[in-house]
């Protein structure tokens, strides 16, 4: 023992001969709870050692005398997972879109899967919710170009819209830029559409002239009223709610050279359980029809 280790009159503990500046380091023992939980720890860990994988072995790793392994476990549930999965897959494929609704569970894994598939492939043309974008229709409000019931929207989903597939959904607005109507006439024409189906009042417009103009070229496909015609794909302008935009000069440009958008053909990419998961998700957004 040090020969400067002394008593320490205030606490009774030995010191350990340690001083710094006048002050000495106590040896004072460690609590003996604390003693016996260190113990307990060291003898817990090295159980753990011998009965789970620890350490790196000579070309491979020590496996543990319990033969447990993370990776065995998490790979058993991933195909328990699978395996219930594909049997869901299965039910959905082979059933109406209108039995699925009919089955609340089958419907929520339906809803999960379609919605999981619509962030993955519609998303970025559709907006997160389907609230749509300039160019791309919003598929959450209760206006529809083909139609919004569940068959009208896996027609659409399947075969797409002016895509390579033969079935496709198809229409064109001609170009009336093109010799068809005069620069003035579009004008015209806009007008009557901008005060009579977009509702903006424009004082001293005589819409009359534009009216014959929609009568004689437009009618035919967007409606009398404006109502739209979804045997064309034709908007129903008078919704209040436009594809592009709600501006005049956007009717002008329109008329003059229409941009004609086009939707994948999904039914070419999609197993049939992932597309009808997509179409009842495109469904339940808020604007599904019965």
């Amino acid at each position: 023992m040090p020969t400067d280790i002394e008593k320490d009159e205030i606490s009774g503990q030995y010191t350990t001969g340690h001083e710094w500046d006048g002050l000495h380091e106590l040896n004072t023992p460690l609590p003996k709870w604390w003693l016996y939980t260190f113990y307990l720890c060291i003898a817990v860990a090295m159980a753990m050692f011998v009965l789970l994988p620890s350490i790196p072995w000579v070309h491979s790793y020590w496996h543990g005398t319990l033969g447990y392994s993370s990776r065995k476990v998490a790979m058993a549930e991933y195909a328990k997972m699978e395996s219930l999965h594909a049997d869901a897959s299965r039910k959905i494929a082979a059933m109406s879109l209108a039995d699925i609704r009919k089955d609340p569970a089958l419907l929520e894994t339906a809803l999960t899967a379609g919605r999981i598939t619509f962030a993955n492939n519609c998303q970025p043309c559709h907006g997160a919710g389907g609230q749509g974008r300039p160019g791309f229709p919003n598929l959450a409000d209760d206006v529809w170009l083909w139609g919004g019931k569940l068959s009208d929207i896996q027609t659409t989903v399947t075969h797409g819209i002016r895509s390579s597939d033969p079935d496709t959904r198809y229409s064109a607005m001609p170009t009336f830029g093109d010799d068809i109507l005069t620069a003035q006439q579009i004008q015209q024409v806009a007008d009557f559409v901008w005060v009579n189906f977009y509702g903006h009042a424009e004082p001293g417009v005589d819409t009359a002239p534009g009216a014959k103009i929609f009568a004689d070229n437009c009618a035919a496909c967007h409606g009398d009223k404006g109502q739209g015609g979804r045997d064309f794909g034709a908007p129903p302008l008078a919704s209040h709610v436009h594809l592009y935009s709600e501006s005049r000069d956007t009717i002008v440009a329109q008329v003059t050279k229409p941009r004609l958008g086009v939707m994948p053909n999904w039914g070419a990419k999609l197993d049939p359980a992932t597309l009808k998961s997509v179409v009842l998700y495109v469904h339940s957004l808020g604007g599904g029809e019965e």
